[in-house]
């Protein structure tokens, strides 16, 4: 019996270094950290405590009942992160390729329930070459419990997915329905079929970083919401990640200490330059109002017409959507529209107040975007932005043109405060677009109507290109300095902090997806 329980203390051993020294030793030339050396980098030291070490597979086709390794693929459990309790499971590609068993499954759907009860984020390191062919038809319905258990807890705790490894088939559903999703460079990959199904389906030659790679899902698909040079690297912005977000939908961010000083940013002063036509970086903007080193952006390299991300203001965490000058002019177009949208809906259900920087000369004219349904997916970030019932505050900084002042964030669609700086020009279009249809026949009519086009430009300019006429009317609260900028943001949103609001109930609404 001694000798039994002696071999069994080994296998357990073992099952805690993720399938044994040369496993490990392999990991590390591949400068990859194995599935229980992630997990303890990322937790704080000495808070984890593991579930379900002794699970092992059910199965005894193809002679599985010979390869039985305890925890079977995957280390559940749960811990700390700076204090905060998560809950974590990071699947070990050592062990059957990380392929997801019945079992495997189950240990899965366990750690997610408690989180689910408790009121915790859950955290998945996936690291898997899908389902395990071995077991048929229990492993897909072992994924379909995962699914649903993603639904089931989505607004209600946040869950962050880091891609780890290679990830096919269904193993990228799940990461698919979490809130954010980071990978790391040239070693993590996702697609739903390898290279050598599309092969030979399609006869397309590709690679698996074309294909699915972290840079390819960053910058094309927009997938990844971030991406990381190594495994130490991904953990350490999952850290980050979390440290702007609640617990729950129940609760709100955590509130950083702050001591309030002089607020007044100079630098803001001079940033939108004289010609309307000249762009100019809105990181700049943000750096100028946010507390100092505390941007974290989200989807960086996708869609870069338009910026997302949080940020601290006054120790507060708050979400960040800014029209970008620097890129297509700040145009809304069918893929910002998309990361605004769904960037407005992770703050609404998690009470993270938001801050929206306006720069826009409208949505992206062509047939491009007109078949890819600029229609339905500019309705997107309208929706969501009407929708959202935490603080929102909006600063027009420059351009606010046509639908896309409605769209970001005006008064009409529910923003609780509305500045403008005096460079705002907003108005149904340009100056000179407005001139041409206008006062057409006055031009066509004068004896030089090159300089009668720039007489009448001016002229609606005037009229029209600043904030004042919309402040009139109470669609701007008021006309404030750019160098004020932080300071009044920073009373708006404490004053904002206790904000309710009362929908008409419903099931849930009908997002144009």
């Amino acid at each position: 019996m001694d000798e039994k329980l002696k071999k069994l203390e080994e296998r357990v051993t073992l099952a805690h270094l993720g399938g044994g020294e040369k496993r490990i030793e392999k990991q590390h030339a591949k400068k990859k950290l194995t599935a229980r050396e992630r997990i303890h980098y990322f937790l704080d030291e000495g808070s984890f405590e593991e579930m379900g070490v002794l699970v092992t597979h059910r199965t005894t086709d193809f002679g599985m009942e010979k390869e039985i390794y305890f925890g079977d693929g995957v280390v559940t459990g749960y811990g700390t992160v700076n204090g905060r309790l998560v809950y974590v499971y990071a699947q070990d590609f050592t062990v059957f390729g990380g392929a997801l068993s019945e079992t495997h499954a189950e240990k899965i759907c366990k750690v997610m329930d408690l989180a689910m009860k408790v009121g915790a984020p859950i955290i998945g390191l996936n690291d898997s070459g899908g389902a395990r062919i071995q077991e048929g038809v229990k492993s897909l319905g072992g994924y379909a419990d995962i699914f649903y258990r993603n639904v089931q807890a989505s607004g209600v705790i946040p869950q962050l997915s880091a891609i780890m490894g290679p990830c096919a088939g269904g193993a990228v559903y799940s990461p698919a329905m979490t809130d954010f999703i980071l990978m790391v460079e040239q070693t993590s990959y996702m697609f739903v079929t390898g290279p050598n199904v599309v092969k030979t389906v399609t006869n397309e030659e590709v690679t698996s970083e074309e294909l699915g790679g972290a840079s390819t899902h960053a910058t094309k698909s927009g997938v990844a919401h971030k991406t990381s040079a190594n495994d130490a690297a991904c953990l350490e912005d999952l850290k980050k990640l979390l440290d702007y977000l609640p617990q729950n939908n129940q609760e709100t961010p955590k509130m950083h200490p702050y001591q309030l000083g002089d607020e007044i940013r100079e630098g803001l002063r001079n940033i939108v330059p004289d010609n309307p036509n000249k762009p100019y970086d809105m990181h700049d903007v943000i750096d100028g109002i946010i507390d100092e080193d505390s941007f974290y952006e989200i989807h960086k390299d996708y869609a870069e017409n338009i910026i997302v991300g949080f940020a601290r203001l006054g120790g507060r965490s708050v979400g960040i959507v800014a029209n970008q000058p620097m890129v297509l002019a700040g145009v809304l177009d069918v893929d910002s529209s998309v990361k605004g949208a769904r960037f407005t809906r992770f703050c609404d259900a998690f009470n993270i107040p938001l801050l929206v920087l306006v720069d826009v000369p409208g949505f992206l004219p062509g047939t491009d975007q007109e078949w890819n349904a600029i229609i339905m997916n500019g309705a997107k970030l309208l929706y969501a932005l009407s929708e959202a019932t935490v603080p929102r505050v909006t600063v027009i900084t420059r351009k606010a043109y046509g639908g896309a002042y409605d769209v970001m964030n005006s008064k009409h669609i529910g923003a609780d405060f509305n500045y403008a700086w005096p460079t705002a020009e907003i108005a149904v279009m340009g100056a000179k677009g407005a001139s041409e249809i206008i006062f057409r026949r006055e031009i066509m009519a004068a004896e030089n109507p090159e300089a009668k086009l720039k007489e009448k430009e001016q002229e609606y300019a005037d009229k029209f290109a600043n904030p004042y006429r919309a402040a009139r009317r109470g669609f701007v609260d008021e006309v404030i300095l750019p160098e004020n900028t932080r300071r009044k943001l920073i009373k708006t949103f404490a004053m904002l902090e206790n904000k309710e609001v009362e929908s008409p109930w419903k099931k849930h609404g009908n997002i144009p997806l």
